[in-house]
């Protein structure tokens, strides 16, 4: 899994969605995130489409929504997701959220059966804390390839990710930016000044240096040229240390139906 990829949450117009995943593709992004509550997997697989680049080699992710997590409707879901995207499979298929339908004796046979059939290559979870962590990998057969979470230089998830170090699951970082309020947390801005790079290269390289993968959502192509210029910004030590010392947590998603852990 590439450990920079292109987030589509809140790409919803059909054009824009399918420029973007264009150009983050023909940029040299190979990892694409979306998700059934989206809206847009058919704009992301014209987007794979138009690109000039195989679709083998795209590691192409999206998310089971909660009220189709009952096994037929996971089965039915992801199906009609494929649909959409225009793909025989998926790289990685997550649970979205461990709420609504999901159950975890019902709902994660029908991944392990999607994974059988050949339609999804990995099984992921999104939103899951230790707990569903724990009581996912009980049922499942498969193992959980990845954990797709907030994160971010004020949400730095410790506990996930000494958990997903010793159970050998990559962390996935949706809103690594912090939503754009990246820009102005002031360690980020000094070390971004120093090395003469974008807040946004600081905070994804960040990231990188932790080992987690990040998705950050861009639509415009300077956004999406700034992400990818992350790849080649070198942090020093002293920085890693100075962004992990910044004490103020922000959570920036968190729906009603958010794990209780949250509170």
């Amino acid at each position: 899994m590439p450990m920079l990829g292109l987030g589509t949450w809140e790409n919803d117009d059909h054009g824009e969605c399918v420029e973007s995943v264009r150009t983050a593709l023909e940029v040299g992004y190979r990892h694409v995130d979306t998700a059934q509550a989206y809206r847009n997997e058919d704009a992301v697989g014209e987007g794979i489409a138009e690109a000039a680049v195989d679709r083998e080699d795209v590691f192409l992710a999206t998310k089971v929504w909660n009220s189709n997590l009952a096994h037929e409707d996971v089965i039915a879901s992801a199906e009609d997701s494929l649909d959409r995207l225009g793909t025989d499979y998926v790289d990685l298929l997550y649970v979205h959220w461990p709420a609504g339908e999901y159950d975890p004796e019902d709902t994660l046979p029908a991944f392990d059966e999607l994974r059988d059939r050949g339609l999804i290559d990995r099984v992921g979870v999104s939103n899951f804390e230790p707990d569903h962590l724990d009581r996912a990998r009980e049922i499942l057969d498969a193992p959980i390839f990845a954990n797709q979470v907030e994160m971010h230089p004020r949400l730095p998830q410790r506990e996930l990710r000494e958990y997903a170090d010793d159970a050998d699951i990559n962390l996935v970082a949706y809103s690594p930016l912090i939503r754009g309020d990246i820009f102005d947390v002031p360690v980020i801005r000094e070390i971004a000044a120093a090395h003469d790079v974008s807040e946004a290269q600081v905070g994804l390289a960040w990231l990188r240096e932790s080992g987690i993968t990040a998705i950050p959502k861009a639509t415009s192509e300077a956004h999406i040229r700034d992400n990818w210029a992350s790849l080649q910004v070198a942090l020093e030590d002293a920085d890693v240390e100075r962004i992990d010392g910044i004490a103020e947590r922000t959570r920036k998603v968190r729906p009603p139906f958010a794990p209780a852990a949250w509170d």
